[in-house]
């Protein structure tokens, strides 16, 4: 996607000392924003469930509007930020984000506030976003030679990982303080970032090449699903994404309407969660290394659903409690699962396919989770009448977690022996094997 573009010609001299100025205004835009997303997310579902007293169904079909753009607009997002001006398009991208999700306080308090135009809003702001993430990563290919790409890379990384920390205890205080106008801070984040991106110089150029979109999707197509390995990792995260929405979007039902947290409390849990993720993602390679990618790939995903069944322990003890370790867990065994996938799929794919493999996996398993979450509400909702809020939640989360951890395995489990196989003909035929065990 980034093939022709080019760096601004002063960057190059200042990668001495760094990655440039350009590069930081973008990174710290970036790292308030991020920042802001955390508030989204945390506040909106709140908002629906105190406020606006949504069901379960409305908060899962909230839940779908914050995925749906990603498997329906990914490839067409590629090919027009292609065809558009980079910074332009980033500026803009922000200033309807920022826009958009103002609407809600607004509309708040002209008492014009309702479920519809929380979805109207939250899939604007989604389907945006999916521009901005694609159009960023060119940005970086633009303003930053490739010696210093991933320092870039890591850099805005540390950022993510930073807000995942920061943000949900962040949102929560500020909900507690401010109520539905925390919602005016994430869309002041958002013209932030604008105003750093404008603070930029202007930068990048026109595609040496724009091959079809329906040549992309069928050369990604055929990578995935021909190879044995990359077809499995196509399969058990798409079977993954079947249960872990549901999971995820019924978890603040349970927390605000079974077990009666407070809006602090699920805050400070969520950032304790984060600090595991955060904690997973360094250990990740020296884990991989002991145990062996193909091995972790399974045995991750496994463990990731299987302490979902954590939640069954509350409120016979405390809710806090319960809902902080097995959220850490869960965030813990995922980031293995990814680091592993990613190394499994990265040593089997050409360097110049990267781009066109991963954006068919992104699309096919991400593909499910709109429905997924949208599920995860319709399951409560039916469940309620005869089993009460508490077990209706409890029980829907328990069966996402079944769903991953026994029915996502099947694909996953024999990857190492295909390795092996694979490896033992290549040392047969004298040939090098790159694939990571």
């Amino acid at each position: 996607m980034s093939a022709g573009l080019t760096a601004p010609a002063a960057a190059p001299a200042a990668e001495g000392r760094g990655l440039g100025r350009d590069f930081n205004r973008l990174w710290l835009g970036q790292s308030v924003s991020n920042i802001g997303d955390k508030i989204n997310v945390f506040v909106v579902p709140t908002v629906m469930i105190l406020l606006l007293h949504a069901s379960p169904f409305q908060v899962g079909l909230v839940g779908m509007a914050q995925y749906l753009a990603i498997p329906l607009l990914s490839l067409v997002a590629g090919v027009l930020v292609d065809r558009w001006t980079l910074r332009r398009t980033l500026i803009w991208c922000d200033l309807i984000r920022c826009a958009v999700i103002a609407v809600l306080p607004i509309a708040y308090w002209l008492d014009a506030l309702s479920i519809p135009l929380v979805f109207v809003c939250v899939a604007v702001a989604n389907a945006t976003s999916v521009f901005f993430n694609i159009g960023y990563t060119a940005t970086i290919a633009a303003i930053v030679p490739g010696e210093g790409r991933v320092k870039a890379y890591a850099n805005m990384e540390g950022s993510r990982t930073a807000s995942e920390v920061v943000g949900p205890a962040l949102a929560g205080g500020l909900y507690q303080l401010m109520g539905v106008a925390s919602l005016l801070v994430d869309a002041a984040t958002y013209l932030f970032s604008a105003g750093s991106i404008r603070a930029m110089r202007p930068y990048g150029g026109a595609p040496a090449r724009r091959d079809p979109m329906w040549t992309r999707l069928k050369a990604g197509a055929r990578l995935n699903w021909n190879d044995p390995v990359l077809r499995g990792t196509v399969l058990g995260t798409t079977l993954l994404n079947v249960g872990g929405p549901v999971f995820v979007t019924v978890m603040p039902i349970l927390a605000y309407r079974g077990l009666g947290m407070s809006v602090g409390a699920l805050g400070t849990v969520m950032s304790v969660a984060a600090v595991a993720a955060v904690i997973g993602a360094v250990v990740a390679p020296r884990v991989s290394r002991l145990v062996g990618a193909a091995r972790l790939m399974p045995w991750s995903a496994f463990l990731h659903s299987l302490v979902g069944l954590g939640v069954l322990a509350a409120p016979a003890l405390p809710a806090p409690v319960v809902l902080g370790a097995t959220l850490s867990l869960y965030g813990l065994f995922m980031v293995w699962y990814n680091v592993s996938t990613a190394a499994i799929r990265q040593a089997r794919v050409d360097p110049a396919d990267q781009a066109v493999s991963h954006a068919y996996f992104r699309t096919v398993t991400w593909g499910i989770i709109p429905v997924s979450a949208l599920l995860g509400g319709v399951i409560v909702e039916l469940f309620v009448p005869r089993l009460g809020i508490l077990d209706a939640a409890r029980t829907t989360m328990v069966g996402a977690t079944l769903i991953g951890a026994l029915v996502a395995w099947i694909p996953l489990a024999p990857t190492q022996a295909r390795l092996d196989r694979e490896r033992a003909a290549a040392e047969a035929a004298g040939a090098p094997v790159g694939s990571p065990s």
